[in-house]
């Protein structure tokens, strides 16, 4: 074979080998760190970098965020309540150069912080606070973390507590405790819920008494105005009739004699019934005088005549 083909077959494979090496592709969520000779040199950003081959190497640092499982653990509270607690880190890298540099495995390192710190925190709070103050460990957990893996190039974004486990036996004491509570709570409701209808109740019963007086109230106002009514206008009509009569009796011009007339048509009326006694009035004897005077007027002056109209008369009068 020709030597001409053969070095240019072999200049071919070699520069497609140093192509090979000197092309570096990063990715996305990715950063390249560049040595060159031991030492560091640039930062290749994701895409198709060049390093100078046999010269230059590459690490891949992984920016994305990361979730660190801190295994649960028991620690003792400030009470001394002995609890178990697991807790989840999300940690990012911020810096790729520092998380490389600056420690040999940060994923490690901000496990076995993470553990250190929440024995410190829940040290300081007693068992009833741990169980409610969920937030303020997490919060406190956090910065406490973002602080110490700053320097690393790693950035804590969040802390969350999976479970807070007590004893078997403080379980039982909280459950009964909780119960208990209930039970209180619902004994209050049901007493305020008791009360509240008895008040309602009276209430109730308040407004009908108020509103049966103000109806009989307003019925008496009715009956008694009604009534008011017919004896005015009774009264009316008498005054009327009364007064009819009165003018009639003034336009007649009436005399003694009529007078006396009346009061003789009056006379078996007021003998009717069982009554054994007669009260007439004081003017009576006025009346039989005038009655007198008229029959003396028309009686005859003869004798034989006088006796019969004696007789007359007697029988007029005993009629």
């Amino acid at each position: 074979m020709n030597p001409v083909i053969l070095f240019l077959l072999a200049a071919a494979v070699l520069a497609f080998i140093l192509v090979a090496m000197a092309v570096r592709i990063i990715r996305p969520y990715e950063r390249g760190l560049v040595e060159r000779l031991g030492k560091f040199q640039r930062i290749l950003d994701p895409g198709l970098n060049l390093i100078v081959p046999f010269f230059d190497t590459t690490l891949k640092v992984d920016m994305r965020e990361v979730v660190l499982d801190v295994p649960p653990q028991y620690v003792i509270t400030k009470d001394n309540v002995n609890v178990e607690v697991d807790c989840i880190v999300y940690a990012q890298v911020t810096d790729p150069v520092r998380s490389r540099y600056e420690i040999a495995n940060y994923i490690l390192a901000a496990t076995k912080l993470a553990q250190t710190n929440l024995r410190n925190v829940i040290g300081e709070l007693e068992l009833d606070a741990c169980l409610t103050s969920r937030d303020q460990i997490n919060g406190q957990l956090r910065d406490v973390l973002d602080t110490a893996t700053d320097k690393w190039g790693v950035k804590v974004n969040r802390v969350e507590l999976q479970r807070i486990d007590p004893p078997g036996d403080i379980t039982d004491a909280m459950s009964r405790q909780m119960k208990a509570e209930r039970d209180k709570r619902a004994t209050i409701l049901d007493a305020e819920a008791i009360r509240q209808a008895e008040i309602t109740k009276a209430e109730g019963m308040k407004q009908a008494a108020i509103l049966e007086a103000e109806g009989v109230a307003a019925a008496v106002q009715k009956k008694a105005d009604a009534e008011k009514y017919r004896r005015l206008t009774v009264a009316a009509g008498e005054a009327e009739a009364i007064g009819r009569v009165f003018n009639a009796i003034h336009e007649g011009k009436p005399d003694e004699k009529l007078i006396t007339l009346k009061y003789l048509e009056m006379l078996p009326k007021l003998a009717e019934g069982n009554a054994n006694k007669i009260f007439l009035p004081y003017e009576a004897s006025g009346i039989i005088s005038s009655l007198a005077a008229m029959v003396e007027g028309i009686r005859p002056k003869e004798g034989g005549d006088g006796q019969v109209g004696k007789a007359d008369t007697a029988q007029t009068v005993a009629g």
